[in-house]
């Protein structure tokens, strides 16, 4: 590979890891992507409308892991790649516009946006990289099991309710799921797990910037809460919970995320961490997510009765926040990350009591315990520091 020329079109090693300003701009269409999402889970939460919003997020989510891939391996400052990420960008808002009627009457926008951004993405990067045949045969991997799905989406458009979904399911875990085995491709073999060919640092703080979009998207709703329904004590208290809750999950992601970029910039160069650094980013993100549709339910209706749907949800978007960080750091280090394991276990043992405290009182407990978790990892290096400078030499 090293013999042949490397297209014009690639990003060089040692340029800059940091993202363009393109890339953030790209980022921001997931604000409306994910308020929508958000929106549509508060107002039927039911477990189908929830099992529906996590497919649609999955497929929104696998648009932005390939677009955060496209400007690592290739440059970001050529027209042509520029001018494929707008267009990504603009096949995203499709995306997002087609969310709350994506299981009705706007299934076929959903895939179109869907599967055009795939094609617009493929028709630039498969022609670009004909000079160098070992790295075009990504780009035709990744299409090859693209042309695989398109029959479940397609079909999923002609069905409806449960069957759509079931279909749409099984697309999208396939789509997801080829990447975690290196697209194996008839002829072309697969792309081997264990090669080097993302930027650490630049894969790195595109995480972080589509986990301050999330965090951001549930800033809108705590605020939103509040502006549109008044000045009440209930609807201030709950918004003052939503917005300490955010505040919390910022801490949890930055402060350990922090102690963990040398390590991260090293290994998520590598196939395989790479892509597993995304699916745990996307529970987070879905954690986040769940965490921004309670607080909509609750600074709605911050007096109203206990009610199991609330109590799941309210405790199980920090939960799966929790799960995902430790399966994140599981990832980068090895180890599982035992304080916010156990978090999660906690937030599920609450589950029963919550089911019969107000909604104010639910918000607040989950709370409680994610503080509990900040502070714990807060004070364990203090207390056992041997155990915690090993590692890091």
């Amino acid at each position: 590979m090293t013999s042949l020329p490397l297209p014009r079109i690639l990003r060089r090693r040692g340029e800059p890891g940091y993202p363009t300003f393109l890339e953030l701009f790209f980022d921001l269409v997931y604000i409306f992507l994910l308020a929508r999402l958000s929106a549509g889970l508060a107002n039927d939460l039911t477990v189908r409308n929830a099992a529906q919003t996590a497919v649609l997020l999955a497929a929104g989510w696998w648009v932005w892991v390939l677009t955060a891939w496209l400007t690592d391996l290739f440059n970001p400052r050529l027209p042509i790649i520029q001018a494929t990420v707008l267009t990504v960008m603009f096949g995203t808002l499709l995306l997002a516009i087609a969310v709350p009627h994506a299981f009705g009457d706007d299934g076929w926008l959903f895939v179109a946006a869907y599967f055009g951004i795939h094609l617009v993405r493929d028709a630039v990067l498969i022609p670009g990289t004909r000079m160098n045949p070992p790295i075009q045969a990504r780009s035709i991997r990744v299409f090859f099991w693209f042309g695989v799905t398109a029959t479940p989406w397609i079909v999923g458009v002609f069905l409806e309710g449960d069957a759509r979904m079931a279909v749409w399911a099984l697309a999208v875990t396939v789509d997801l799921g080829s990447a975690r085995f290196g697209w194996p491709t008839p002829r072309l073999g697969r792309t081997e797990l264990a090669s080097q060919i993302f930027t650490g640092t630049h894969l790195f703080e595109r995480h972080r910037a589509i986990f301050i979009i999330a965090l951001g998207e549930l800033v809108l709703s705590t605020g939103r809460g509040l502006a549109l329904g008044g000045f009440e004590a209930g609807r201030m208290t709950a918004s003052a919970l939503g917005f300490v809750g955010t505040i919390l999950l910022f801490l949890l992601y930055f402060q350990h995320v922090r102690r963990l970029v040398a390590p991260t910039v090293t290994v998520v160069e590598r196939v395989r961490p790479g892509t597993s650094t995304s699916y745990t980013h996307l529970i987070m993100v879905g954690g986040v997510l769940a965490t921004s549709a309670g607080v909509s339910l609750v600074t709605g209706r911050a007096s109203g009765p206990p009610s199991v749907g609330w109590a799941v949800l309210i405790l199980g978007g920090p939960a799966l926040f929790l799960l995902g960080s430790t399966m994140f750091d599981a990832v980068i280090t090895g180890r599982l990350l035992w304080s916010r394991a156990a978090g999660a276990v906690l937030l599920a043992a609450l589950a029963p009591v919550a089911v019969v405290l107000p909604p104010l009182a639910a918000q607040a407990l989950a709370n409680l315990v994610l503080l509990l978790v900040l502070l714990t990892e807060a004070w364990a290096p203090r207390l056992l520091p041997s155990r915690v400078a090993a590692p890091a030499r």
